[in-house]
């Protein structure tokens, strides 16, 4: 995994701000029981993911993430709350091998 990261440009990378908006949308997450209390931090990469507008996530978390009704719950609240639809996807599912 390290060394795949290590592939990845410098300048393709965009760090994010912890920001009040990100927090909001992660507890919005967590109202509507997409995740518990206890999957803050999860719920917090993609509300993060989401206000910085990322085209997808990459998660190997498939518990909590990858996971197609987890996916259905982020995507609704994003809608209702007037952010995009986050795509998420395996990283099986993004890397040429």
């Amino acid at each position: 995994m390290q060394r795949t990261l290590e592939k990845i440009p410098a300048d393709t990378i965009e760090v994010v701000d912890d920001a009040e908006e990100i927090t909001l949308l992660r507890d919005s997450y967590i109202e509507a029981g997409v995740l518990g209390r206890a999957s803050a931090d999860d719920a917090e990469h993609i509300a993060a993911a989401s206000v910085a507008e990322a085209d997808f996530v990459v998660s190997w978390n498939f518990k909590h993430i990858v996971h197609y009704e987890k996916i259905q719950g982020f995507q609704a609240v994003n809608l209702l709350k007037g952010y995009k639809p986050i795509r998420i996807y395996s990283p099986r599912e993004v890397v040429e091998s």
